[in-house]
């Protein structure tokens, strides 16, 4: 638990994250990219890269998966021209974009250098052998460990033990997932833990352009950053409504963003505050009968936590987030930017791979607003008050938890907190060995109020659930599903029948 964490590329305090509608970009440039893959690549943990354009973006705001996909990423980068014109609109400029296009071509020659093992999984069976061949002409001694293209249907309804089987076998180190946007990543998401693969990254059509399938635009295209125009042509049918729903719904988000910005800058020249916030206050490690308390520190936000702020001690936060466990008091805080957020949600992410809590205590309206309008106000834990017990740093439980109850028709059951990948082995195990063991005409009602997260492997055991119940003609019913959770229903298109009983 004390361990310091090593499995997140550690970005200058000159250079701060960004959070563009909620997305916490990394400022990092394509070399800096490479150089953070090998440090994961080295450290042989699990991790996953998210190439984010603004398509990923649009699709991000009505997703709450998605999103908090890109919240707990190990790495999140600027996939596109608009994004960084966004970040320079918003007055923290993103050094340069960096797409998966030109990525992945740049990882396969460090593979070669590096002895990395590559496996390509995803795409059309034709551009997939091109882009082997492509791959190792190019790069006479990279090692191309496996290259599968599983048959095309939903997330949900793939073979996921036969993917499973096929990379676990091979053992990359480097594993391309060219599924399309949000597919690969909410697959990669599934089960990236349990394959042990370093690196898993999303990487849409670069598999395609590897192989010649796909053409790029032109290098003058690429930089002046209408490189979309030509991809538009090549595919008007797949991508015109895309693009068009893009370009309005991102417009429109992003002068919302700078809008509230503005008005609080305004603000702030009539009332100049210093930058330079109190330093933290730690606790130090307090032994409490024969149990021994990880120690925590109250790090006290200024009135605006912005770029100018975040600049002059957002490292010093970073710092003491890898050996305490957090609680940032912003009841000062009168105005945070899309930099603020940014350096909230990093500070988070860490705690997440420390698995340990973080907490914001006493949070203004105007962070509240500020979160709220980047939809991300969900994945932070919020108290009213600033603890003050040595070693007892505030946390909330979101672990799963499952109450089950015997009813003369069946059984009862309430799910809470959240539902992830993680937990899916262990509450299968708690569940399963009920339903089976009820007689054919059994009703089983599954209530779903306290569900603050579900993902894809959520619905698949579900899915799965209600299927194995029908076989022995039991019937499942899941009941007052969270606005998360019908978020997620509603986007795979199971609706009708997760949620709906079926009519005599």
């Amino acid at each position: 638990m004390n361990e310091k964490v090593t499995n997140l590329p550690l970005l200058t305090p000159s250079r701060p994250p960004i959070a563009i509608l909620g997305v916490p970009f990394d400022p990092v440039t394509t070399d800096e990219t490479i150089d953070a893959i090998a440090s994961m690549i080295a450290s042989r943990r699990p991790h996953y890269v998210v190439t984010a354009n603004v398509d990923f973006v649009v699709q991000a705001l009505d997703d709450i998966e998605l999103r908090k996909i890109i919240f707990d990423s190990h790495l999140v980068v600027c996939d596109g021209m608009p994004l960084v014109w966004a970040s320079r609109f918003l007055g923290n400029p993103l050094p340069e974009r960096v797409t998966g296009s030109d990525l992945t071509p740049r990882l396969l020659a460090a593979a070669e250098r590096q002895g990395w093992r590559v496996f390509y999984l995803g795409g059309r069976q034709e551009s997939l052998d091109n882009a082997v061949r492509a791959s190792v002409l190019r790069h006479p001694r990279l090692q191309v460990v496996g290259a599968y293209s599983p048959p095309f249907k939903p997330l949900l309804d793939l073979d996921h033990a036969e993917i499973r089987r096929r990379i676990v076998e091979a053992r990359p180190d480097l594993l391309l997932v060219a599924f399309g946007c949000p597919k690969q990543e909410k697959w990669i998401n599934m089960y990236y833990r349990e394959l042990g693969v370093p690196v898993c990254i999303g990487v849409g059509a670069s598999l395609a352009f590897i192989g010649g399938t796909l053409r790029r635009a032109p290098v003058w295209m690429q930089r002046t950053g209408t490189e979309w125009m030509f991809r538009l042509a090549q595919e008007p049918g797949r991508l015109g409504g895309r693009y068009g729903r893009g370009v309005w719904v991102f417009g429109r988000a992003i002068l919302q963003q700078w809008h509230m910005l503005r008005n609080r800058r305004k603000h702030a020249r009539l009332n100049p505050q210093p930058a330079n916030p109190p330093l933290p206050l730690t606790a130090s490690p307090t032994a409490r009968g024969t149990a021994v308390f990880i120690p925590w520190t109250v790090l006290t936000a200024p009135e605006r936590l912005d770029a100018v702020a975040v600049r002059d001690f957002g490292e010093s936060w970073l710092q003491a987030g890898e050996t305490a466990r957090l609680a940032i008091d912003l009841n000062a805080t009168r105005f945070v930017d899309s930099t603020g957020v940014g350096l909230l949600v990093r500070l988070r992410k860490r705690a997440g791979l420390r698995q340990v809590p973080l907490t914001l205590c006493r949070t203004t309206p105007a962070v509240e607003k500020a979160l709220t309008l980047m939809r991300i106000g969900d994945f932070f834990d919020r108290i009213d008050a600033v603890p003050t017990y040595p070693g007892e740093a505030p946390q909330i439980d979101r672990s799963p938890a499952v109450s089950i109850l015997s009813t003369p028709a069946g059984l009862a059951i309430d799910w809470s907190g959240e539902i992830t990948a993680v937990h899916i082995p262990d509450l299968a195990r708690q569940v399963e060995p009920r339903i089976a063991s009820l007689p054919p005409g059994a009703r089983v009602e599954i209530r779903l109020t306290g569900v603050s997260f579900i993902d894809s492997s959520g619905i698949g055991l579900f899915v799965g659930l209600k299927k194995r119940a029908w076989r022995q003609e039991i019937l499942v019913v899941y009941r007052e599903p969270s606005p998360a959770v019908r978020n997620v229903i509603r986007l795979t298109h199971l609706q009708e029948y997760l949620l709906e009983e079926p009519r005599p």
